[in-house]
């Protein structure tokens, strides 16, 4: 299914082209069809899903020709589809959302994970600790368990017969930095090597602590870089901040993340090497755990 977050930046962009285009403003729209300048701002954003009243109402005011009428109309169903994430409500938030929409669709996904495990990955006693870590910082607004099903639904869903390849390039000071149980980081090292051994589209590189990255500078967090199987979807990066993920569709700005991709690619150990150094550490983390009173 194409991703209706894809469709919604896409139809967004066509409606706010065409309305200026024509001459017509916020305003003056807003009074045409009845609805609020708020609500077309949003609309022409992406910032909501789009209501296919509103939409047809703004193309026929448009006077939109009838192949273009249809594709867009297309274009708006498209866009306002449900995916099996609405379901889950407030247990995976919008972040995860739409990570979960646009691995969906997405044919190849490359991550540098600087401060978390890739979420795709996380086993159920890693994720459990990591929200024992999130209830320490303050209430939570979701159901524990609820959140644990969506994770490994969305785990369940990439790792479907037509899903994307998976590449990430694991920085060390995660598995180190972490406030998790040292048994918990254990059992998500060995789950990491199971998926890669296993699972030929899936591959983890790490990152030591000793690499020199050449090149160029550094990232300054997380990110994700995706292609998609639909025509006409740009490439994408999405990058991890503390409250927000950035979406970046320019060609530049995709270029500039696949290169430092590449660069850190080329740092971390080989996909062989990598399963190694885990299943090294996961060893010494638990002998640390048997030992801890």
């Amino acid at each position: 299914m194409p991703s209706a977050y894809l469709r919604r930046r896409r139809l967004a962009a066509e409606l706010r082209r065409i309305r200026e285009e024509r001459g017509w403003s916020v305003e003056a729209v807003a009074e045409k069809i009845f609805i609020s300048e708020s609500k077309i701002t949003r609309l022409e954003n992406a910032q909501i899903r789009p209501d296919l009243g509103d939409v047809m109402n703004m193309l026929d005011l448009f006077e939109i020709e009838s192949g273009q009428h249809d594709r867009l109309a297309k274009l708006a169903r498209e866009a306002a589809q449900k995916g099996w994430w609405d379901r889950h409500g407030m247990a995976m938030g919008p972040r995860q959302k739409i990570a979960a929409d646009l691995e969906s669709s997405a044919a190849t996904i490359r991550s540098y994970d600087q401060t978390a495990m890739p979420g795709v990955m996380q086993s159920p006693e890693f994720l459990a600790a990591l929200i024992e870590l999130d209830q320490r910082q303050g209430p939570i607004t979701y159901m524990p368990e609820r959140m644990a099903e969506a994770r490994e639904y969305r785990q369940r869903e990439m790792l479907r017969v037509d899903g994307p390849t998976y590449e990430t390039v694991l920085d060390e000071c995660v598995i180190h930095r972490l406030d998790v149980p040292p048994e918990a980081m254990a059992a998500q090292l060995r789950h990491m090597i199971s998926l890669v051994s296993s699972e030929e589209r899936i591959t983890v590189r790490v990152l030591t602590h000793d690499a020199r990255v050449r090149g160029g500078f550094l990232p300054q967090s997380s990110f994700y870089l995706y292609t998609f199987t639909e025509t006409g979807d740009p490439p994408m990066a999405l990058v991890d901040t503390a409250t927000t993920d950035l979406i970046l569709t320019q060609r530049r700005d995709v270029t500039q993340y696949a290169q430092m991709y590449d660069r850190l690619r080329k740092a971390a150990l080989s996909p062989k090497g990598s399963v190694t150094f885990l299943r090294r550490v996961a060893k010494r983390l638990t002998e640390q755990a048997g030992s801890t009173p």
